[in-house]
């Protein structure tokens, strides 16, 4: 690897292992604890007043390596303003579950405003900067994109709200948010590195904050990202796919996010159809595989390798 690459991996896995033992302590001072739904995995209430909005750490790390890259790699800056701009929207969903303690904080409404609105300011900046073109390469067709006139923009909401709450449900257990997404970070550092795409610093603070914050997020976690850092890391995987013409690959390295969410849309059409039956035992779907027996830690290893698989499919793809 370059020296160029190596370097916002260190910088930003350091800043993420040093801000650690300075915001949990705070967050835990301030009671900025999670607050366990009570219809789910009854192994979970131990978790209440875990403190959350671990997210912070994440996103200090990625925007201070981020700025220190900014004026020779000018592409990261829209990639810098929806992760930041998701997390916002996360730290502010946080911080009413805080203050109000319950498991909801925004509502639905509010929220999804706030998406599409961070999701609008990128989808101008996109079509202007492709001169309308939207370009998105196509898996296992090499040298081919496809193009999808005035219906690129509807599909370029979609995949960025989409992924962005695929990966805030994937957040659920200890680890399993974090371990899934370094490795779809991984993967976008070696095509941007491979591509000379320009935005490789963000990809490798990515990398080096996540792996910094999971010293402090594997079983049994000592704080949560909580929809900070989740939904910041939704923004990131897709801007950072589109500023590389990727979108398409989201549904192959980021396979573990639609899974989530498509487990939760079967769950509820299926509830709203049978009055009351359950297809899953529970969703999200790593729930449904934790009252089947699976431990947190035996999920999080089996998604992380199915993840680490399908980003190897990604690479094959190109």
């Amino acid at each position: 690897m370059k020296e160029s690459m190596i370097l916002p991996i260190i910088i930003s896995f350091a800043i993420s292992v040093l801000l650690g033992p300075v915001i949990i302590p705070i967050l835990r001072r301030l009671k900025f604890g999670q607050t366990e739904r009570d219809d789910g995995p009854q192994s979970h209430l131990k978790k209440n007043g875990t403190p959350t909005m671990g997210g912070l750490i994440i996103l200090s790390a990625i925007v201070v390596t981020s700025l220190l890259y900014v004026k020779d790699y000018p592409r990261i800056i829209p990639i810098l303003f929806v992760t930041v701009g998701f997390g916002v929207i996360g730290f502010l969903d946080d911080y009413i579950k805080i203050i109000l303690r319950r498991s909801e904080g925004l509502t639905p409404g509010q929220k999804m405003l706030g998406q599409i609105l961070v999701t609008a300011v990128f989808a101008f900046y996109y079509y202007n900067a492709t001169g309308g073109e939207m370009a998105m390469l196509i898996p296992f067709y090499p040298g081919h994109s496809l193009h999808l006139g005035w219906l690129a923009i509807p599909v370029l909401f979609l995949a960025i709200i989409g992924t962005v709450n695929g990966v805030n449900f994937t957040d659920g257990l200890d680890g399993l948010a974090s371990s899934v997404t370094v490795l779809v970070a991984v993967f976008f550092t070696v095509v941007a590195m491979g591509t000379k795409s320009g935005i490789e610093p963000i990809t490798c603070a990515v990398v080096g904050s996540l792996m910094g914050f999971l010293l402090f997020n594997v079983y049994p976690a000592s704080v949560f990202m909580g929809d900070t850092g989740s939904l910041a890391l939704g923004g990131f995987v897709a801007s950072a796919a589109y500023m590389m013409e990727m979108p398409i690959f989201i549904l192959i390295v980021g396979m573990i996010y639609w899974i989530e969410i498509l487990s939760v849309m079967i769950q509820v059409t299926y509830f709203k159809k049978t009055k009351g039956k359950r297809f899953f035992r529970m969703a999200p779907i790593h729930h449904h595989f934790e009252l089947g027996g699976w431990s947190e830690t035996r999920v999080v290893a089996v998604f992380s390798i199915f993840t680490a698989i399908m980003c190897l499919i990604g690479l094959l793809a190109l």
